[in-house]
């Protein structure tokens, strides 16, 4: 449907002079050389980062050896960004991480060769190109590679000079597997403070990757130097062993986070299970009707008045806020945001009183005192991200688990009521997933103006191609040219996008190179595409 990356196809059929002995092929007989460069980013904390995929085909087993690899590294903004590269073998369904090095590893240079000795399989032959990343790497920069020539101890195959692929983006593997002790981490939500403070949070699933009911607390991770470097990772909720309950019937999931803008103070919510061993919020009686902890998953929020440096206990706004007869009631795992008027606004999602799902807002007009639900809109989708429009009205793009588009609905009156919108079910497409609705307000010449950033993996087969899409006209278009692809990798695909200063935006996605993905992208780069 769209291709996103570039093949570099040569076909070597070289006659060497000498011919093998017995039944064997001739040196280069048979063989072909493929490469290719996917859209993976390249990570700082990642000891191997995938470049560029080189495939030597053989039909059967050849008796010559591949003896050198030889690429330059057109593509790559600066290979002072770069503290090591790698060439790795690994079998054809095998992850770099489990390949073996092919020769020794290579210092950074504009040209870079790899010698070994390695017999020639029958079948897929897979290399890759592979760098480790200086911690001081620019997050602006790209690193790009082109191989230009492949030789065996029969003699060069000849590569010719193929085009250079996309460029990789230069970002932070956050959050990685097994990182302070923990399984998994998943469900990012990322926002930005009055001070220029990056706060991301996101779940840390301790002893394995599935929800709730599970050991499962929210962890803080913050920037102060706009994504640059992240301090270690702090815990902000966990609910221990409440109720004499061991902390696998005690998680907390999904966090959101809001910031207000004009007192600085920070909220986080999430979803808390008790008991229920083996059971799902979602699914049916993972959550029930009524208030009882033990038997409706519980709302609750934390907040920090110091940026994000000290947290309050985990305060229950179950009976404050959702209806009895409802199922559930909790956060949508994204950023809230500001009103130009200054009311918060965070998406929320809940189970109504037949068990149905639904999307809407918690709204308050009095910086945190006291928060109010809306209306209930849309059976068949929960997880939610909300935009403010030009018109002051609100967007509220909603994950869609019955078809693969999103869902898009719209309120004048902060959700007491509810228009569908033109695009909705029919334009954005999805796997099933969370996404991020993002406003950017931007000043070109003499003129204000904003545009609406949208976030998910691209595709409605699998959590894969996450990519950034922008509408200029408050979501009723968005123009296939200024879609950026990020990744095309498989991951678990929440994204969250934040500001982090004038001309350009902060993502930190579940990718398919590290468990949480931080990156930066110019806007100009988005709307200029």
């Amino acid at each position: 449907m769209h291709e996103h990356y570039r093949w570099k196809r040569v076909w070597a059929a070289v006659a060497l002079a000498a011919a093998c002995a017995g039944c064997g092929m001739r040196s280069g007989e048979g063989l072909t050389v493929t490469s290719r460069e996917p859209v993976y980013p390249v990570l700082i904390r990642n000891d191997r980062n995938p470049i560029l995929q080189v495939v030597v085909e053989s039909k059967d087993a050849a008796r010559d050896k591949l003896q050198s690899f030889e690429f330059t590294l057109t593509g790559t903004d600066d290979i002072n960004d770069l503290e090591s590269l790698e060439l790795v073998h690994t079998g054809p369904n095998q992850a770099i991480g489990d390949g073996a090095v092919f020769g020794a590893p290579a210092a950074p240079a504009q040209k870079v060769s790899f010698r070994g000795d390695q017999a020639i399989q029958a079948g897929s032959n897979v290399f890759w190109l592979s760098c480790r990343l200086k911690p001081t790497a620019d997050l602006s920069h790209k690193v790009g590679a082109v191989l230009t020539s492949v030789r065996t101890s029969g003699g060069a195959l000849n590569v010719g000079a193929a085009p250079a692929g996309p460029p990789h983006r230069i970002g932070i593997a956050l959050r990685k597997h097994n990182d302070d002790g923990v399984h998994t981490y998943r469900i990012p939500s990322m926002t930005r403070g009055p001070k220029g403070t990056l706060y991301a949070v996101y779940d840390m699933r301790r002893r394995m990757s599935r929800d709730l009911q599970e050991d499962i607390d929210i962890g803080l991770s913050r920037s102060l130097d706009g994504g640059k470097t992240w301090e270690p990772v702090k815990v902000i909720m966990d609910m221990g062993t409440y109720g004499k309950l061991p902390p696998e019937q005690n998680g907390i999931s999904d966090p959101g986070i809001l910031v207000d803008q004009k007192t600085g103070e920070i909220f986080v919510w999430a979803v808390w299970m008790w008991g229920k061993p083996g059971k799902h919020q979602w699914k049916d009686d993972g959550s029930e009707p009524g208030y009882e902890i033990g038997k409706t998953a519980q709302f609750m929020m934390v907040r920090s008045k110091d940026d994000g440096v000290t947290w309050t206990k985990p305060e229950n706004l179950t009976r404050k806020l959702k209806k009895k007869d409802w199922w559930l009631l909790t956060t949508s795992p994204q950023a809230g945001i500001n009103l130009k008027d200054g009311t918060l606004v965070q998406p929320v999602q809940g189970r109504d009183e037949k068990g149905e799902t639904f999307a809407t807002l918690l709204v308050s007009r009095d910086h945190g005192a006291t928060w109010t639900v809306g209306a209930p809109v849309f059976t068949g989708g929960n997880e939610c991200q909300a935009a403010e429009l030009g018109d002051g009205s609100v967007m509220l793009n909603i994950r869609n688990d019955h078809e693969r588009y999103r869902a898009v609905f719209v309120t004048s009156d902060l959700g007491k009521t509810w228009r569908e919108h033109e695009t909705s079910r029919k334009t954005l497409i999805e796997p099933n997933c969370n996404a991020s609705l993002y406003r950017v307000d931007y000043r070109q010449g003499t003129e204000d103006r904003h545009v609406l950033l949208f976030a998910n993996p691209f595709s409605q087969k699998a959590r894969d191609h996450q990519s950034i899409q922008v509408s200029f006209d408050d979501g009723k278009t968005w123009p296939e040219k200024n879609r950026l692809l990020l990744d095309e990798g498989k991951g678990r695909g929440y994204p969250s996008l934040t500001r982090i200063d004038d001309r350009t935006v902060g993502i930190v996605y579940e990718g398919s190179q590290a468990d949480l993905v931080f990156e930066k992208v110019a806007l100009d780069e988005l709307l200029n595409r």
